[in-house]
């Protein structure tokens, strides 16, 4: 048996599982300059949970955080 014809899939204009994420509000974060972080200096101390962590600024601007 021969049938001809075109077979034409229908898509959702969005996967069910985004609609419900997009949907959502995103929360808002704070957020902070690096130069009024370090405030001119190079190096700065972060103490979180008695341990101590180093944010330094390379030579070439990029930001390390050690502990």
């Amino acid at each position: 048996m021969s049938t001809t014809g075109t077979l034409t899939l229908s898509r959702p204009s969005q996967p069910p599982m985004l609609a419900s994420i997009e949907a959502a509000p995103a929360a808002a974060v704070r957020r902070i300059s690096s130069q009024r972080l370090l405030a001119g200096e190079r190096e700065l101390v972060i103490q979180h949970l008695g341990s101590e962590y180093h944010l330094r600024l390379t030579r070439n601007g990029k930001l390390i955080l050690t502990k």
